[in-house]
C-alpha cells in the first residue's frame, strides 16, 4: 500500500491542468495582494486628512472697518422677452482699474485665467457674447509693467490653465516673459478629495506620469477642437482638486491697500456669468497676502516677499467703526458660517445664492434655522449649463427638493435663469437684531470647497443693515428673488421649473459627495 501510495504521488498532473501553487506561494501571493491593498488604504487615508500646507484654514480676527470702505459689485446676465441677453457687469472693470492705479505690487491668485470655451462657440455662450478676459487681464499686466517696471506683480493659478502641462499656456508665458512672478499651485501638496482615485494615482501613476507634459494623443478636456493632450494631463486633474481663489489685491497708489475678493474669473467662456464681489479696503488685507504669499512658496516661489505699503495706525475699535471684516479661507469658511446659522431663529433672515449647495453640516443648518423661525431663501443655479455642455442638475436639484421636503415648504428656493451660461455668484446674507453678517468669495458650499480640500478664499464681514452694503446686498437679492425687473425680464424661476425629487438622483448625488467622485 505504500509503495502504492508513493506511485500516485509520482504520477505528473494531466497535461493542460494547472499545478495547484504550493501552499508557500499561495500565502505569498496573498501577502502581496494584502499589503497592496494596505498601501492604497493607507495613502488614501493618508493624503485626505493630512497636515495642510502653512497659510491654509486662516480665519482672521475681526478688524474694524468704515462701511464706506467696503463695496459690493455684481455681476447680472439675463435676457429680455425675445431671448437677447442682457448684460449688467461690473467687476472686472475694476480689476482693471486696480491694476492700472497700483504703484508698488499686484497679487492676484486666479483659478481661470486662459481663453478656452469648453463646448462653446469662440464667440457665444448660447446667444451670450463672450468677452475676452484672459487676454484684457494679460494685457493690462504687461502694460502695467511696461509702464512701471518697478511694479512688482505676483500671480498665483491652478495648473488647469495649462491643462495640467498638457497644453503651455500662451497668456501665462507672455506674463513670465514680462516680468510677472506666475506660479502654478503645487496641488498635490494639497489633501485628496478622491481618495478612492488618488491613492492609486499616487502610487501607480505619479512617479511615471510626471508633470504632463509632452505630445498628446486624448482629447482637451476644456476645449473642443483639434488639440490633444497626453494621458498624464488627464490622470492629474481626475484627482478633481483646485487652487480656486479669485483674489486680487493691490496698494492703492495713494499709500493704503485695495482688494477684491469674489467668484469671478478671467476666463473667457465664463465672462457672461453672473458673479458678486466685495472690494475692501485697509489692513486687514495683510492676513490674506500673507496667506497667498505661504501658498507661492509650497508651490516653488523663492522671490522676495511683496512691497507693502507701511500699516495705516491702530484703528478705533469695533463699536466706534460700526463694522469688522474677517478673512476666511478653506476650512473656516464653513466654520463661521455654521456659528452665524446656528444663533438664527425667530424673526431673522438668511438669504443664500449660490451656484454649487450640497454640504452637509450646511443643509442641516439650514433647516435648523428654519425650525427655530427664521426666513430662510435659497437661490440657485439650476445646475444644467456648462459651456455649452448640459448637466444632470446635480447637485442642486436634489438638494433644493431635500430642503423643500424636510423644511415642510418653510424654506423656499428659486432658481436663477440662466441662459447657456451659469449663476455663479457665492454669497450668504443673516440678517438678525439690525445687523447684517455676510460672506462672499470663491467657496460653494460644498465638501470640496469648505472640506479644506480646494484652496478657497472669501471675506466675512458684520455691519448694521442700514449700510450701504449690507442694503446693496438685500437689494441684489430681493430683486432677482421678485424679479423686480424692466417688462420683459425674469431673473428667476418658481421652484417647481426645475425640482427634481427622483430618489434615484438623490443618492447620485449622495454618494458622489461623500467620495468625492465629482467636479462639484
Amino acid at each position: 500500500m505504500a509503495l502504492d501510495a508513493r506511485a500516485q504521488q509520482a504520477v505528473p498532473a494531466p497535461p493542460g491542468l494547472p499545478r495547484r501553487a504550493s501552499g508557500k506561494a499561495l500565502w505569498l501571493r496573498r501577502g502581496v495582494l494584502l499589503a497592496a491593498f494596505a498601501a492604497l488604504v493607507g495613502t488614501g487615508a493618508w493624503h485626505s486628512a493630512k497636515p495642510l500646507p502653512p497659510g491654509l484654514r486662516i480665519a482672521s480676527a475681526p478688524l474694524p472697518v468704515a462701511p464706506d470702505d467696503l463695496r459690493l459689485l455684481f455681476d447680472v446676465t439675463t435676457a429680455d422677452g425675445f431671448g437677447r441677453p442682457v448684460l449688467q457687469h461690473a467687476i472686472f472693470d475694476e480689476k482693471l482699474a486696480m491694476i492700472a492705479a497700483a504703484r508698488r505690487f499686484v497679487l492676484l491668485d486666479q483659478f481661470l485665467l486662459n481663453a478656452h470655451g469648453g463646448a462653446t462657440d469662440p464667440a457665444s455662450t448660447s446667444g451670450n457674447p463672450l468677452r475676452p478676459l484672459s487676454r484684457e487681464l494679460t494685457e493690462a499686466l504687461v502694460a502695467a509693467r511696461r509702464a512701471r517696471p518697478e511694479l512688482r506683480v505676483l500671480l498665483i493659478t491652478d495648473p488647469v490653465n495649462d491643462v495640467y502641462g498638457g497644453q503651455p499656456s500662451a497668456d501665462l508665458d507672455r506674463l513670465a516673459a514680462a516680468g510677472v512672478e506666475v506660479v502654478r499651485t503645487d496641488l498635490d501638496r494639497l489633501r485628496d478629495p478622491n481618495p478612492a482615485y488618488s491613492a492609486f494615482w499616487r502610487l501607480a501613476i505619479r512617479w511615471w506620469s510626471g508633470d504632463g507634459r509632452g505630445a498628446g494623443w486624448l482629447p482637451n478636456p476644456l476645449a473642443e477642437g483639434p488639440s490633444r493632450v497626453t494621458f498624464r494631463a488627464w490622470a492629474r486633474l481626475l484627482n478633481f482638486k483646485a487652487n480656486h481663489r479669485k483674489v486680487l489685491i493691490a496698494d492703492d497708489g495713494a499709500g493704503g491697500l485695495v482688494g477684491l475678493v469674489g467668484s469671478s474669473n478671467p476666463h473667457d467662456a465664463s465672462s457672461a456669468h453672473s458673479n458678486a464681489a466685495l472690494q475692501l479696503r485697509g489692513d486687514m488685507l495683510r492676513a490674506l497676502i500673507d496667506s497667498e504669499q505661504q501658498v507661492a512658496r509650497f508651490s516653488g516661489w523663492r522671490g522676495e516677499a511683496l512691497p507693502l505699503p507701511p500699516a495705516a495706525p491702530a484703528a478705533p475699535g469695533p463699536g466706534a467703526a460700526a463694522a469688522t471684516v474677517r478673512v476666511l479661507t478653506e476650512g473656516a469658511i464653513l466654520d463661521a458660517l455654521l456659528e452665524q446659522l446656528a444663533a438664527t431663529g425667530t424673526g431673522d433672515r438668511v438669504d443664500v445664492a449660490m451656484f454649487y449647495l450640497a454640504e452637509r453640516n450646511v443643509i442641516d443648518a439650514l433647516l435648523a434655522a428654519a425650525a427655530r423661525g427664521a426666513q430662510v431663501r435659497v437661490l440657485l443655479d439650476p445646475n444644467k449649463d456648462a459651456f455649452g455642455r448640459v448637466r444632470s442638475g446635480i447637485p442642486n436639484r436634489p438638494v433644493a427638493a431635500e430642503l423643500v421636503a424636510r423644511s415642510d415648504g418653510a424654506i423656499r428656493v428659486r432658481w436663477y435663469r440662466t441662459h447657456g451660461e451659469q449663476f455663479h455668484a457665492k454669497l450668504v446674507a443673516i440678517t438678525r437684531g439690525g445687523r447684517t453678517w455676510l460672506t462672499t468669495g470663491s467657496a460653494n458650499l460644498t465638501r470640496r470647497n469648505v472640506g479644506d480640500f480646494n484652496l478657497e478664499a472669501n471675506v466675512a464681514v458684520e455691519l448694521p443693515s442700514g449700510s450701504a452694503p449690507a442694503r446693496d446686498a438685500a437689494t441684489w437679492f430681493d430683486t432677482l428673488w421678485n424679479n423686480l425687473a424692466p417688462a420683459g425680464i425674469e431673473y428667476t424661476a418658481d421652484f417647481g421649473t426645475y425640482a427634481d425629487p427622483a430618489q434615484s438622483r438623490y443618492w447620485a448625488f449622495r454618494i458622489m459627495e461623500a467620495t468625492g467622485l465629482s467636479t462639484f
